[in-house]
Formats: C-alpha cells, structure tokens, sequence
C-alpha cells in the first residue's frame, strides 16, 4: 500500500495527460490493473506499482479510434492488414465502413477482426455482398436489387458490439441510377436495427449521364433523410457533389443538417481540401469524428504503396489549420466512442474502462504536408504515436504506413 492505495500493476505520469471524457489536460497519472483503468489521479506522487512509465514530453490520451478504415483484407483489393491500419498506427479502436456486408461479415469477423490485436468493429455495408472491388462495380453491387433488410437486421442480431452501423452512399453515381431509394432502404434497416447510418459523400460509383444531378443538388436530395446521430463522411472533400458542393460558401441544407445533429466525419481519404477545411471551420462546421478512410490501391490488389495520409496525418494537419490539440483528440477518442455508445468502455480514461492508451509524440521540425488539391501546408510540429497499450498492452507501433507523417526524406531543410 502507497498513500493508502493499493498497489497496481502500471503507474503511467505524463506532464500532459488530455482526457475529454474528464475535461483533464495537464501532468496526471493513469493507474493500471488487470488491463484496466483503476484510476486517473493529478497527484504524481502516488507510485506503488510494479512497473512505472515515465511519459514526460508526450502526449498521453485514451486510445486512438480511427472512425474510418477498410480492412477486409484479401476479400476486398484495397483492404489493409488490421493492426497496421490499428494498433501500429496508434489506433486502439477501428471502425471498417461497410467492406463486408451482412452476408460476408462473418467472415470479417473470423478471419480479420478476431484475430487482430486491434479492437476491430464494422458498420455492414447496406448491400449484403459488401464493397469487393471497391467502387469499381458499384451500380453493380449497390443496386436495390442487392439489398435485403432483413439481412442487414440478423446481422446485427447475430454480432452484437461487432456490427455496429451501416453503410450506404449519397453520391451521384448512385443517386443517377436509383435516386435516393437505396438510401432510403438503408434508413429503414438502421431503424430496425436500431443502429446508426454511416453516408458516404462525392461521387464514387459510375454515373448514368443522362441522369446526372446537378452537383449542388445532392446533399439537399440527401441530408433532409438522415437521422440525428447519422454520420456524413468526407466533410472537407472537394469533390463538387459533396457536402461543400461547388460552390465556395456551406450550403444552408448543410448548416441545418449540422445543427440538427447530424455527425459529421472527416473521412480523410483521397479528396480532402485545406481550401474547403478553411471554408467549413470559419462557418464553425467542426467534424464530429476523425476518420482516415486508409485503404490500399482501388486499382492493384492488395497494393498499399500510394497511401500517403492517416489518422494522425489528419490529426496533425487539423492542429495546423487552428484546431485546439484537446479539442481535435475528442474527436479521435471520445465523440466515436458515443457514435457505439460505449464511451464507458473506450476513447476515455476514466477508471473501469479498458486501457487503452495512446502516446503521441510531438516530433518537432518543418514537414510538407500536401492536400488532393495540390495545396502545401507546413507545418512545424507532428504528432507521431510512439507507443500504444491495448487492453493493457504494451505495443510499439510499427508506423509502417504513416508515410505522410513519419518519412524523413519529407523534412525540408531548417532555414
């Protein structure tokens, strides 16, 4: 006994702990027993513990939830191994966006998700075959014919806390052949199921051109449909039909869907503009979540060599265009915890959840950090996880795919 506190098994004192669940954000000690959080204490002199990690100079904070990620690997051609895209990216917590769907899940679950170190979850594509070969075969895949809800509802039945959302899509290519009728199926399975409804935005599956909507028209086809607590993704994309459309001021549908409480997800991907995340901060539309949508090559199968963004990329380019580092750590952690409703378990730290636990180490010097617009953004200060505890854990991550913040032939030369 130390201080009249029993004695644990991992006292962690780091000089900036943040957790959002509490409001903390300053030097604290997080307790460690069994693999869970026993306590988080402001007092640093509480040491009794058999091992002690002194976290000084990091940045300590409940386990990294990557909203956004497409790991059916080998089932699907751009699915990424689970714990790169997890763990050894600095994410306890990954949320795969309908690649498997509700006849292929089970799949997902045995083969990918069990036996990952990463806590791996899926939001069931609204087809049953889920997403293969990516958008390629869309109008293929994603058609009303594809769609059973029944299907859709037993799978959530038949994997509870696994199954945890459903995917659909509202871009132009879809809404050009079926208007708004798979979505619409979509709504009424995330009922049934009582689950919530992950949308994808900017135009994804090919297009019937005689049918094709003009740009600024999808989102307000759209977002009136959605639900309070649905979640948009790619909210900073520059693709015309998305959420900021082509125009260069929000849209009113968007403004109202925000403030309806429609989530919405940076879903980073391949379309994220600092133009439009300029655009859609200074009207005060912040991201609910923080998404990465990593995934390999649409184009090769299982190629993941042209994949030059992350989850702490996108942290890191959202703290140089002016978000608070706390506040853009809620985002990664607490707020995707509540979209499963299982902020007790994860993205926190208070005592009784699961430990986990990410260290971000704030890697100093100049960075180029490019957008899909081709805009440069520098920077002066990254956030590199250098270590991670997974249900009481103790993991290295590899960072094989931070390429875009972790290459050092990137840094420019000091001035």
């Amino acid at each position: 006994m130390a201080n009249g506190l029993p004695k644990v098994d991992l006292i962690i004192t780091g000089d900036r702990v943040i957790d959002p669940s509490s409001g903390l954000d300053g030097p604290a000690q997080i307790h460690v027993t069994n693999g869970k959080i026993v306590s988080l204490s402001d007092d640093l002199s509480l040491q009794s513990a058999s091992r002690h990690i002194d976290a000084t100079g990091m940045i300590v904070c409940p386990g990294l939830i990557d909203m956004h990620v497409h790991v059916y690997e080998w089932v699907t051609n751009f699915g990424l191994p689970a714990d790169d895209a997890g763990v050894n990216s600095g994410a306890t917590t990954i949320i795969d966006q309908g690649s498997a769907g509700p006849w292929t899940v089970g799949g997902f679950k045995a083969y990918v998700a069990d036996p990952a170190i990463t806590d791996v979850r899926s939001f069931v594509s609204a087809n049953v075959a889920g997403a293969l070969m990516g958008g390629m075969e869309g109008i293929v895949l994603h058609n009303p014919g594809m769609m059973r809800i029944d299907a859709i509802v037993n799978a959530a039945l038949d994997y509870p806390g696994f199954v945890v959302g459903i995917k659909s899509h509202g871009e132009t290519g879809g809404i050009s052949h079926w208007g708004t009728e798979v979505l619409e199926m979509a709504i009424k399975a995330a009922e049934e199921s009582k689950l919530p409804l992950y949308v994808h935005t900017g135009e994804l599956f090919p297009v019937d051109e005689k049918n094709r909507p003009v740009p600024a028209s999808l989102m307000e086809k759209v977002l009136p449909l959605l639900r309070r607590g649905d979640t948009v993704a790619h909210v900073y994309s520059n693709m015309p039909d998305g959420i900021m459309g082509p125009g260069d001021k929000v849209p009113a549908v968007v403004r109202d869907a925000y403030a309806s409480g429609i989530h919405f997800d940076i879903g980073y991907g391949i379309n994220f503009s600092y133009r439009i995340a300029r655009s859609m901060m200074e009207a005060d539309i912040l991201p609910n979540t923080i998404g990465s949508d990593v995934h390999a090559d649409f184009n090769c199968y299982h190629d993941d060599s042209k994949l030059d963004y992350s989850l702490c990329g996108a942290i890191t380019r959202l703290c140089a265009l002016g978000m608070p580092l706390a506040d853009v750590i809620r985002r990664a952690t607490l707020n995707p915890a509540k979209v499963l409703g299982e902020e007790n378990m994860i993205g926190t730290l208070a005592p009784g959840s699961r430990a986990d636990i990410t260290f971000l180490e704030p890697v100093e010097g100049r960075w180029i950090l490019s957008d899909a617009e081709g805009e440069v953004l520098t920077v002066e200060e990254r956030f590199v996880p250098s270590r991670v505890f997974c249900a009481g854990v103790d993991i290295e991550p590899s960072k094989r795919l931070l390429r875009d913040i972790w290459e050092w032939e990137n840094t420019l030369a000091a001035e």
